[in-house]
């Protein structure tokens, strides 16, 4: 496993500490340092937030969008469109890094965060109130439009460092433990986000539903954006959190600077984790909508599947932050990546194979999901320089989020309507073979240096 170099770092205790008690012993100074486990919330709870307003927009773009705002359409085509505009958001994430990073230059860390989460549930609560195409026609589906790019600009401006000073701070022999901590988030947004529609799917009727139904978890997302804003901001401007941030040199970086000396580790970060990332909405999102257009499968059942699967994946996290810290997370990361490649070849079967095929399709796609996706970040963020790290690990994220997963449904659906399920196993081992080539030439490379 490479090193991140943190145990070459000096001890991440602020220097007035010592002014103000200079006879205390050593345990009170590390009491009043930030400790892993208190990164490690901050990073879950604002992760969760913003995995479910995202997931909030996948589930609505099969269940509510192709009839609210694509009734011109047949419903394939419909959700075509919705998965066009579920894209947008991962298009405008690098656009909205660039530009949080210039508002913290400007005004600091937590006025960026503030703005970004605040961006964010306002663009997620926006949505439940928008009127559908039969009211205001095609102004509606522009208006959606702006709100998804906004969610975007919001995810990739909240960046705050603390996934990279997380992975600084772990104790050497458990940095992949504490990698898997941060990435929770993702199984914890989807469960409720998939809780709450199955719930309220299941219990109105299908006027109700598309009338205003949908629209409850458009403003409870806001509800979550806010108590989240507040458990980072806790972190952020402590004195703490940023004497940490200085020491290991975790700022806003030039752009030019890091992609014309860095830029190979930026896309082989993003390539290394293209497997789990393409697996991500093979798993959420696309098989509703493969449900709801082709299978007999009652949908309120399938998405009680899917909330099994989520906690299935919840649990498999800690085991891939336990097998990383005993192999290595590359290897892990490899492993879990060759795995993917023989569910890959199983997917077609699985999802063709009625009800049964297709709940074993969730159930152990969400395994593999908590297993490879629990080390996919990060992997190889140790790659840059200290100076360059924060900016490289934001960039790199949104890089795998654009190629691997922004258009995962919509090729998945698109391309298996027309030529078959077949397709979702062609997409899922383009990612691993990328994965593995990825961690190959991060092998390399790393071994030159």
């Amino acid at each position: 496993m490479a090193n991140t170099g943190s145990s070459a770092l000096p001890p991440s205790i602020p220097s007035n500490i010592w002014r103000r008690k200079p006879r205390r012993s050593r345990a009170p100074r590390d009491a009043h340092s930030l400790a892993p486990g208190d990164i490690a919330v901050g990073v879950t709870v604002g992760r969760a937030s913003e995995y479910f307003d995202f997931f909030v927009f996948g589930i609505a773009s099969v269940l509510v969008f192709p009839s609210v705002f694509f009734p011109f359409v047949d419903r394939l085509q419909g959700t075509l469109y919705a998965f066009i505009v579920f894209s947008f958001a991962f298009l405008a994430r690098p656009v909205g890094t660039l530009v949080g990073m210039q508002i913290q230059r400007r005004f600091g860390r937590g006025t960026k965060l503030t703005v970004a989460l605040f961006l964010l549930g306002i663009s997620t609560c926006t949505m439940a109130v928008l009127p559908g195409y039969q009211s205001i026609g095609a102004t509606a589906i522009v208006l959606l439009a702006l709100c998804r790019i906004g969610q975007g600009l919001a995810l990739g401006g909240s960046w705050d460092g603390l996934p990279s000073l997380l992975a600084l701070n772990a104790p050497e022999h458990r940095r992949g433990w504490y990698a898997m901590l941060g990435q929770l988030g993702a199984p914890l947004g989807f469960l409720v986000a998939c809780g709450l529609f199955a719930y309220l799917y299941g219990n109105l009727e299908t006027a109700d539903f598309l009338g205003w139904g949908w629209r409850y978890p458009f403003y409870v997302a806001f509800a979550i954006n806010v108590v989240a804003l507040f458990a980072r901001l806790r972190l952020v401007v402590t004195h703490e959190y940023e004497s940490q941030l200085e020491q290991h040199e975790l700022e806003p970086c030039d752009t030019r600077e890091l992609m014309s000396t860095n830029g190979v580790n930026v896309f082989i970060g993003a390539f290394a984790a293209l497997a789990s990332y393409a697996l991500f909405h093979l798993v959420t999102v696309f098989p509703l909508s493969w449900v709801t257009l082709y299978s007999e499968q009652r949908l309120g059942e399938f998405l009680s599947v899917q909330v099994i699967g989520a906690l299935l994946a919840a649990a498999a996290m800690p085991v891939s932050g336990w097998l990383a810290d005993r192999v290595g997370r590359r290897s892990a990361l490899g492993t879990s990546a060759v795995l993917i490649g023989l569910f890959a070849v199983a997917a077609p079967f699985l999802l063709d194979g009625g009800t049964a095929g297709q709940d074993t399709f969730i159930l152990v796609g969400f395994v593999l999901l908590g297993l490879s996706y629990g080390q996919s970040s990060g992997t190889v963020t140790a790659n840059f320089p200290p100076r360059l790290r924060y900016t490289g690990a934001a960039l790199t994220a949104d890089v795998a989020w654009l190629i691997g997963a922004a258009f995962a449904p919509l090729v998945a659906l698109g391309l298996s309507s027309r030529f078959g399920l077949v397709a979702v196993s062609g997409y899922l081992l383009s990612g691993v073979v990328c994965t593995l080539l990825a961690l190959r030439a991060n092998r390399a490379l790393v071994a030159r240096v």
